[in-house]
């Protein structure tokens, strides 16, 4: 009795300390009964997605670890088979929710979605726990655990509440559950399918995962906001202010990546991409110089030890760095009020970098792919601020 608690109490505790946070950050709540019913078939979905992988191991000989299936077999396996089944699990959980009378509102779907995740969640700790030694290190991934299948539900969570009115799924939903599926694909791949030290790899994921999902929740909140000021024709000053104010809401970014009436500016995508990798290439110096300074031994890093991770972070630090830079000095130099041209030139820059590491060093592709949507979001941050003023 006392060995079940101590790999299901922990889980479960914790994922329904979120659920309650979840609970009641919503202003106007949801059922109870409904809540806890999409929990537990978040639980359920886990255990039969659990099963469905067991299977296909015995029969393909695949895994998720790559010293027993191998790069190529992990990967394809994790990217083809495991994400897929795992994303498409959580929204066969939250779809009762969506299809019932209580989804009535645009963040409905942040909010369902986030419940079947913290029970699939709750269920992948236990099971994680029960099947593995205790270690600092297997407690460190199931920390993680919890925001992360939250934040890749929140994905595809934020096309369902945005076509909320029609109950079925626009055209959104098939791309929004393609990145979440992409997300979790890496992130399993960096927690279970390498060694310990590879979990610096999910830190850049994870954030930008979670800034995708902050500004889900700001846009569903808004559109939410304009439906009841409709319904009632009383226009407020407050909800203005609210999106006005802080960071940049979702429609504001999106109205700034739009081209009003205007070709793209290829000169300067192309000088852009130069911009930013100058400033890798200078960033990159600049955290080894900083390293040997430092004493920081660079020959040491082994995914299998993640005391030996530092270099790794201190390189990614430096690599980061050059994309706000990059990304503010072309929007100042271009004059151009969009974020357009800033954005395609930071994709191509990192397009590029992931073109040379496929050829030259296919191990660190992995790692550079957990970095890449951070990297591109400091270069739309960067871009904002230097962008004129409209």
């Amino acid at each position: 009795m006392l060995a079940h608690v101590r790999w299901i109490g922990p889980s479960l505790l914790t994922a329904l300390l979120l659920l309650a946070v979840v609970y009641f950050s919503d202003r106007r709540r949801e059922p109870l009964r409904v809540v806890l019913f999409t929990f537990a078939l978040g639980i359920a979905a886990k255990l039969a997605t659990g099963w469905i992988e067991h299977k296909a191991t015995v029969w393909t000989g695949l895994d998720l670890r790559v010293h027993d299936a191998g790069h190529a077999g992990a990967l394809v396996f994790v990217f083809g088979f495991v994400a897929p089944v795992r994303e498409a699990a959580k929204v066969a959980a939250m779809w009762p929710a969506f299809r019932s009378r209580h989804f009535d509102e645009p963040v409905d779907g942040v909010v369902y979605a986030s419940c079947a995740a913290l029970g699939f969640a709750a269920a992948e700790n236990a099971l994680t726990l029960r099947a593995s030694p205790v270690g600092w290190i297997w407690i460190a991934r199931t920390m993680v655990e919890l925001p992360a299948h939250v934040f890749f539900a929140c994905t595809w969570g934020y096309a369902l509440g945005r076509v909320k009115a029609v109950k079925r799924p626009g055209p959104i939903f098939p791309a929004a559950w393609l990145v979440a599926t992409a997300a979790h694909a890496l992130y399993i791949h960096l927690v279970f399918g390498r060694g310990p030290g590879a979990l610096v790899g999910t830190l850049p994921l994870l954030l930008a995962m979670g800034a995708i999902s902050f500004f889900a929740i700001r846009d569903l909140k808004a559109r939410g906001d304009e439906a009841v000021g409709r319904q009632s024709s009383v226009l407020l000053a407050r909800p203005s202010i609210v999106l006005s104010s802080g960071p940049p809401s979702l429609r504001s970014v999106r109205e700034a990546l739009r081209q009003e009436g205007q070709p793209i500016t290829l000169r300067w995508v192309a000088f852009g991409a130069l911009v930013t990798l100058g400033g890798m290439t200078l960033g990159l110096a600049g955290a080894i110089a900083f390293g040997h300074w430092a004493q920081v031994d660079f020959s040491i890093v082994d995914e299998h030890d993640v005391s030996t991770t530092a270099p790794v972070a201190l390189l990614g630090a430096g690599l980061l760095a050059a994309f706000p830079l990059s990304g503010y000095l072309v929007a100042r130099a271009s004059g151009l009020a969009t974020l357009l041209e800033p954005a395609l030139a930071s994709a191509l820059a990192i397009l590029l970098t992931l073109v040379v590491l496929g050829l030259a060093a296919p191990v660190a592709l992995v790692f550079a792919l957990a970095f890449s949507p951070i990297a591109w979001g400091l270069a739309c941050a960067g871009a904002w601020v230097g962008r004129p003023a409209a």
